[in-house]
């Protein structure tokens, strides 16, 4: 048994397909069937069941896999540990992004990343909460820029910044000529969400006191979008709001920015964090990676007694 073979199985059980892990691993067929074949020669056990399409693995197979994920996890630290010694940041960091953050923290990133000397290859990738979590803990990505907190056993959160929710109102919804968007006087059928997957979802609904009456079966809520920009144009053309995070707001244009409203009598925040497993422990590469996009953003949202103001997930 050796490394090679323990990467080949992972990155067919990531595939679930021969070829393409072999592909995955710079490699011929051959070479990784060959393997593999030796490892459960070796073992004497079947690790995947080639009969399967895709191919799968044996119940005793994904016992296997989940131990040469943890393991070879254990041998890449053993290098990160000296880098980390040295104080030096450099290799790759694999980030996963949700797309609330995504749609303008990204163009920035590769903004700042692209004008940097620098030895750090940053991979970004947009997923939802629940996936970028997911592939974390399986190694996929090493970290993830999501809304928190998160407060997860098996994750651990570095705060980065805390931008504000602001209220987007429609200019024919007779709460538009309202200064303050007044949160207690809000109904379901009045504010456009996006689909239940997004995590900022459930913070407007908590900050809305919407949740009941969201999941009730007579809600007219009838469109659930997966953008905040498909929400911003419903409003434009419909009556009612949304909520869309600061960021967002400062990208809108003058005419759109218009239609922006504070909430009467409350300040209403989102943490934003990069998130690692527990036992990841570069830490000279967390600090360069939250460096860079703390320089993404205003300084006002870099103030941490905006913490106090944090809506929960």
């Amino acid at each position: 048994m050796n490394i090679q073979q323990l990467e080949y199985i992972i990155a067919v059980d990531n595939c679930r397909h021969f070829a393409k892990a072999a592909e995955f691993c710079f490699v011929t067929q051959p070479t990784l069937s060959m393997m593999i074949q030796k490892l459960e020669d070796e073992l004497d056990v079947k690790i995947f069941d080639r009969s399967r399409h895709p191919v799968e693995p044996t119940p005793i197979g994904l016992q296997i896999i989940e131990q040469a994920r943890i393991s070879l996890k254990h041998f890449k630290q053993i290098k990160e540990i000296v880098e980390n010694e040295q104080n030096t940041a450099k290799g790759t960091f694999r980030l996963g992004i949700i797309p609330t953050i995504a749609h303008y923290i990204v163009p920035l990133l590769l903004e700042k990343l692209n004008t940097q000397d620098a030895q750090i290859e940053v991979i970004m990738k947009e997923n939802t909460t629940k996936n970028i979590i997911s592939d974390i803990q399986k190694g996929f990505l090493d970290g993830g820029l999501l809304a928190g907190p998160l407060n997860h056993p098996e994750i651990r959160e570095y705060s980065i910044y805390y931008e504000k929710f602001f209220a987007y109102v429609s200019p024919s919804d007779r709460r538009y000529e309202e200064k303050e968007i007044d949160l207690e006087t809000l109904s379901a059928d009045e504010v456009w969400l996006l689909e239940s997957e997004h995590c900022l979802r459930g913070q407007i609904e908590r900050l809305c006191h919407l949740k009941q009456a969201a999941d009730a079966e007579n809600t007219s809520v009838k469109y659930e979008s997966g953008s905040i920009d498909t929400l911003v144009n419903i409003v434009d053309y419909n009556r009612g709001l949304t909520v869309i995070p600061e960021m967002h707001a400062m990208g809108l244009s003058e005419e759109k920015q218009d239609n922006l409203r504070e909430f009467k009598g409350i300040t209403a925040v989102r943490e934003v964090s990069l998130v690692t497993s527990n036992d990841y422990i570069r830490k000279t590469m967390i600090n360069s990676i939250t460096d860079v996009i703390r320089s993404c953003v205003p300084k006002s949202m870099l103030n941490q007694e905006l913490k106090k103001f944090v809506v929960d997930i």
